[in-house]
């Protein structure tokens, strides 16, 4: 979970070795995938295993909210977000060799919200999913489209302009933003604008994701109060 989002930028690197400037440009996008990608799928994939096996229904009989359930496993997901995207930014700089124009903290910072935007939005694909391979099959759908109109194979000015408009409200494409920001040592709004319209993205998927935790049967009721 730590090292993959690593191996994978590492590969990439090695991919273009021989090719001047590639990794520069496309580096840093790079940054803002492979964490989200990951957390995605470990955050959806084990939130719904907690719900079928029956461990979420038994924490709602207690007094916690929906919400406090919510923020819980954001904050332990978000714990292991920030630290793969502190391992990968400092593999992509210190091994890869990755150019960055800004500072180095706030290419950091724009890794560790994209891995938590990841976490959020797994934990609200969680809820509509009832396998794992369901939970897979979201990322077409919640994933691709936000990879492919982000920014990171063209520019998002140079799109047709409804494609254009779809990728102002993918959370992604403000990520990537913010992320060639920092490499090109821009600096103010330029920087944490993009940043913060993707902390309210994230934000937004929280406020969801607890929305959608269904009410405990009441079987399950009666048999914890048994207990």
């Amino acid at each position: 979970m730590l090292i993959a989002p690593s191996l994978l930028v590492g590969l990439f690197a090695w991919l273009f070795s021989d090719q001047d400037g590639v990794f520069d440009q496309f580096g840093a996008p790079i940054l803002a995938l492979f964490p989200f990608i990951v957390m995605f799928l470990i955050t959806s994939i084990t939130t719904l295993r907690e719900r079928r096996s029956g461990t979420l229904e038994r924490l709602m009989t207690t007094p916690i909210g929906k919400a406090d359930i919510i923020v819980g496993y954001a904050l332990a997901f978000g714990l292991m977000a920030m630290l793969q995207a502190v391992v990968t930014v400092g593999f992509a700089v210190g091994v890869c060799g990755l150019d960055v124009e800004g500072p180095l903290w706030q290419l950091g910072l724009v890794a560790v919200v994209d891995a938590l935007l990841g976490t959020a939005l797994g934990l609200l694909a969680s809820a509509f999913a009832r396998t794992e391979f369901q939970a897979v099959q979201f990322m077409p759908l919640l994933v691709f489209p936000q990879i492919i109109l982000g920014g990171l194979f063209m520019p998002r000015d140079q799109m047709p302009d409804v494609l254009y408009a779809i990728s102002d409200w993918l959370p992604l494409s403000y990520a990537i933003d913010t992320i060639n920001a920092v490499t090109a040592g821009d600096e103010g709004w330029d920087v944490f604008g993009p940043l913060l319209i993707v902390v309210a993205f994230l934000a937004g998927c929280l406020v969801l994701a607890s929305l959608t935790l269904a009410p405990p049967h009441p079987m399950t009721r009666s048999l914890v109060a048994c207990k």
